[in-house]
């Protein structure tokens, strides 16, 4: 069964391209940090821009939810290198655990509503989340994207002006 759970999650410990360099995951560490938080930011501002009530909010400011985003993003940030290292299909396995991880992150801002919290206030805040995980994903998969195998060509070999590292 653990087979077939590894199978399915495709996680093969070989995958055939590079890993992406350490310049682009650091590259892509600080704009997932930057990008995340300037998502919140702006959400706050939507979001006590639609909801007034909502207008001071303990979760809305800005060191209590940076804080929290940019622990999320480097634990992400970290993980990306070590997804790409064990699976030969790492943008489609770190897409669900981002999605499963985004699920699970829910959890607290439903509790936050079981506490009586305002729905509208942690509906933002699951916005957040939402955020993060799109500015977070996109930004390393594309920034520090895995690399072909040293010796092939970036583009197909029948394109004229293909690249060879």
């Amino acid at each position: 069964m653990l087979d077939r759970a590894i199978e399915l999650s495709r996680v093969d410990l070989a995958p055939t391209h590079d890993q992406p360099s350490f310049l682009r995951v650091g590259i892509a560490t600080v704009l997932s940090i930057g990008g995340s938080l300037l998502a919140d930011a702006l959400l706050v501002v939507i979001g006590t821009a639609l909801f007034p009530a909502t207008k001071g909010y303990v979760h809305f400011r800005f060191h209590d939810y940076a804080k929290l985003t940019v622990i999320g993003v480097i634990i992400a940030c970290v993980a990306w290198p070590v997804v790409t290292r064990i699976s030969s299909s790492p943008r489609w396995l770190f897409f669900r655990l981002a999605i499963l991880v985004t699920l699970v992150l829910f959890a607290p801002d439903l509790w936050l509503l079981a506490k009586g919290q305002s729905p509208k206030a942690v509906g933002v805040l699951m916005a957040m989340h939402l955020a993060i995980a799109l500015v977070t994903y996109n930004v390393l998969v594309h920034v520090a994207a895995v690399r072909p195998p040293r010796g092939t060509s970036r583009r197909k070999s029948s394109d004229p002006s293909a690249i060879t590292p």
